[in-house]
């Protein structure tokens, strides 16, 4: 039996060999880093070493990165009215804007009351309408009574791969004298990240995205370096950013991790040459295949497609039987098949949406399996639509 095939990176990426002997290493060891004993000393320095290293991935200070239980606390901790506008001048009328796009954790809201979410538009492309945004931001704004601001948007979305434009946003909230957070998950590693260029405020990262343990990740802080409201208290833990004991072993598998996917940023890219050859011979065999986001920027690992009529959890299944893992739409919904609200976002119908399947390649994809993918789809994809037209 062949091994089995795995496209499913943007859920989550394997954990890499380096980080499992760091982390096996960092459990041997033992200590808790707020001891002032040898054992204590030894892991604070874990710690701090893993802290450089994440802040080297998104190119700030290390002094700015506060360690988390992965990306939704970081956007959890990020969306607050205490972090909306500027210093001091918060208050709770404070308004936080997203778009369709973004990750559950951030349509949730964060501690922003449901009244003062504003969905943002999105293009059929899969990008923030940055016209809307501009229109929506003024509008606020020219209230007489305006009220602090924070826009949310991923760098990268993760069910399409389109890449936002960041910069553009920022421009638009900070001439409003409003705060961006950027949700940089599934951009880490799969594009070079600076927190100072892109000019965002608060960036969130995950561990196991860039093949780091699951349950690890960072809210890293712009250059001033302030946080408005921790969402754990009760200990002096993070510079007081975050209370409770840290998890060493698996931040120091994280440090590792971001330190391989800081070096394979290139190795990555060099990915979109064989989906974007994927894509082609898959529509070779059905000609109504939809590539989302096809007209956008996008991440080079990453194709999210549908073919009508073919339903997304029958191939899912199909596919995972033939030895191949991919998924419908995102990870974040409990293993649950349900209809992708990114697609809706866009526009797209929901017949077609719940035919879309996600493909996401990693640093050790090959040729071959994705030729043993493209003849394993090619056939499922003949006997469904053959059991289509004898019905």
């Amino acid at each position: 039996m062949s091994e089995r095939i795995y496209l499913d990176y943007n859920a989550t990426a394997p954990v890499r060999p380096e980080v499992r002997e760091a982390m096996a290493s960092a459990l041997a060891r033992g200590g808790n880093a707020s001891s002032v004993h040898a054992e204590g000393r030894r892991a604070r320095a874990a710690i701090e070493t893993a802290r450089e290293q994440v802040a080297a991935l998104a190119g700030a200070d290390p002094a700015n990165v506060v360690f988390t239980s992965g990306g939704t606390e970081a956007n959890m901790t990020a969306l607050t009215p205490e972090n909306a506008g500027p210093r001091g001048q918060v208050g709770t009328d404070a308004v936080c804007f997203a778009s369709g796009l973004e990750h559950s954790s951030v349509l949730a809201g964060g501690r922003f009351r449901a009244e003062a979410l504003q969905r943002v538009p999105v293009t059929p492309a899969g990008t923030v309408d940055l016209a809307a945004l501009s229109a929506a931001v003024a509008e606020h704004c020219a209230a007489p009574a305006k009220a602090p601001l924070l826009a949310s948007v991923m760098v990268a979305n993760n069910e399409t791969g389109a890449i936002q434009p960041v910069a553009e946003v920022v421009r638009t909230v900070h001439e409003h004298g409003g705060v961006v957070h950027a949700d940089a998950v599934q951009a880490a590693g799969k594009l070079a990240l600076d927190i100072g260029a892109l000019g965002v405020d608060l960036m969130s990262l995950s561990a196991h995205k860039i093949g780091g343990p699951q349950g690890v990740g960072a809210l890293v802080l712009g250059a001033d370096g302030v946080l408005g409201r921790a969402l754990m208290n009760g200990g002096g833990q993070e510079q007081r950013r975050r209370a409770g004991t840290e998890n060493v072993s698996g931040i120091v598998g994280f440090g590792v991790a971001a330190e391989l996917a800081g070096r394979d940023v290139a190795r990555m890219q060099a990915l979109a040459p064989l989906r974007d050859d994927m894509e082609r011979r898959l529509a070779d065999v059905a000609p109504d295949l939809v590539v989302f986001a096809q007209e956008a920027e996008r991440l080079p690992n990453t194709s999210c497609i549908a073919v009508p009529g073919m339903r997304a959890e029958t191939l899912v299944i199909a596919l995972d039987l033939a030895g191949i893992a991919v998924s419908a739409g995102s990870a974040c919904t409990s293993g649950k098949v349900q209809p992708s609200h990114v697609l809706e976002a866009m526009g797209a119908s929901p017949d077609l949406a719940g035919a879309a399947v996600r493909i996401s390649l990693g640093w050790d994809t090959t040729q071959d399996e994705i030729a043993r993918f493209v003849a394993i789809w090619s056939r499922i994809h003949a006997e469904m639509t053959g059991r289509q037209a004898a019905a």
